[in-house]
């Protein structure tokens, strides 16, 4: 599997402040990335070095094999958090600008954005306006597809038109780097590169990112109580269906619910991916 972008031990300072901080990344032809962390983590930066748009204080970045460059972006398909679209254009002046821009002038339309081809952009719901960039993105058949948080502030629906997107894309043998917050979407990733603070602090595939992580289990008939009881006393807690996820030792839970004369059952599962990230960049936190 070729790869088409690189980063080895890339940093980006200003002043005093590191914003990637020696980063590894690589994107290969055919497989989603889904690199993952917190608002401020680093992922857009990286994500702007690796396309030549900010220069590296230390460390390299390569884009096709060589040093990023206005040819090497043409075989890019980019839609940043601001989507990249002119809002007092219509849908097809878009389509007409950016199909220009990339030599492939007079491409039509496709037939999903036919509708509102005459739409301005800025009168379209948030949805269609990334449903627009993304096409746009895909005009010029994109060898490196480049997504910073595509499905941010779109509904269930519109997300998974997007993700049914991507991987059409990936399965065509387009490169895909995604940023996201969304634990459910990473999961559709072939592989994860989890940031916290500049640095590259995990990655691997689903299974290799969680590992042999364990959360426990808690089974009570008052749940509520039990939520409140174990919240209370600082544990991180999640509620799903009527089952509470808690991290730390079972003997500390079994003993908060004790304490509170709560009766339930205790056991000891696998963690999922959101439990495992939080795991992780706790520990990345840590001096």
């Amino acid at each position: 599997m070729p790869t088409l972008v690189s980063a080895r031990s890339v940093t980006l300072r200003f002043g005093s402040v590191t914003a990637v901080d020696g980063a590894d990344l690589d994107v290969g032809a055919g497989e989603v990335v889904g690199l993952l962390g917190a608002n401020g983590a680093g992922k857009t930066t990286l994500i702007r070095l690796c396309l030549g748009l900010m220069v590296p204080t230390a460390g390299s970045v390569s884009l096709f094999g060589g040093p990023p460059s206005r040819a090497a972006r043409y075989r890019v398909g980019y839609v940043p958090q601001t989507l990249g679209l002119y809002d007092d254009l219509t849908v097809a002046e878009n389509w007409a600008f950016t199909a220009a821009a990339f030599g492939r002038a007079g491409s039509v339309l496709p037939d999903d954005l036919s509708a509102t081809a005459h739409e301005l952009v800025g009168n379209l719901s948030l949805g269609m306006q990334r449903r627009v960039a993304f096409a746009v993105a895909f005009s010029h058949d994109p060898e490196l597809l480049v997504l910073d948080e595509p499905t941010s502030g779109v509904g269930p629906l519109s997300s998974a038109r997007l993700w049914d997107d991507i991987r059409a894309g990936s399965e065509g043998g387009t490169g895909v780097l995604v940023t996201t917050h969304n634990m459910e979407e990473a999961e559709q990733c072939d592989r994860l590169v989890v940031m916290a603070a500049g640095r590259v602090v995990a990655t691997g595939a689903l299974d290799h990112i969680i590992g042999d992580r364990h959360v426990v289990q808690v089974d009570c008939d008052d749940w509520r109580g039990a939520f409140t009881a174990l919240d209370g006393d600082d544990m991180i807690v999640q509620v799903q269906g009527t089952h509470l996820r808690v991290t730390g030792p079972s003997e500390r839970i079994e003993e908060a619910l004790h304490r509170h004369n709560l009766a339930g059952d205790v056991s000891v599962v696998p963690a999922n991916l959101e439990e495992a990230f939080v795991d992780i960049i706790a520990n990345a936190s840590q001096p």
